[in-house]
């Protein structure tokens, strides 16, 4: 299965509730729940790349498959970050550095055309779903 290609954001659920949850302010809250990113993909074997671009903001998130490195992500969390592959899903862990910061976990699942997003703080019940669809 070719995952490389550019994928639009069609729905997203619990959100604005991972972003509280993240204390991200309100403001950068309600610029990313109203936001309709784009999800491109680039890259093969170990090398990858997942760029989300937005009319505000992008982020690139560049990794090789089970190589430990260090991030800061988009709500300003500094952690360190494994990704793995299992099946057609790209697992990302995130574990914060920071004493009382919270670690999240990112599952990119592709099926057909689309890319299913989940996104869990760890220790957590509250999941977010995105959906994304390739254009």
């Amino acid at each position: 299965m070719s995952y490389q290609g550019k994928y639009q954001r069609t729905s997203a659920e619990n959100y604005e509730e991972l972003l509280k949850a993240l204390n991200v302010n309100y403001l950068l809250r309600k610029a990313a729940t109203v936001s309709s990113p784009v999800l491109e993909v680039t890259g093969e074997g170990e090398e990858w790349s997942f760029k989300t671009s937005t009319a505000i903001k992008s982020m690139e998130l560049k990794f090789k498959l089970g190589e430990e490195f260090d991030e800061t992500t988009p709500d300003g969390r500094e952690v360190r970050a494994l990704v793995t592959k299992d099946g057609d899903k790209f697992i990302s862990v995130q574990t914060a550095k920071k004493e009382g910061e919270k670690s999240t976990k990112t599952v990119r699942e592709f099926k057909g055309d689309e890319v299913i997003q989940t996104i869990e703080i760890v220790g957590g019940d509250l999941v977010c779903t995105q959906v994304f669809k390739r254009v």
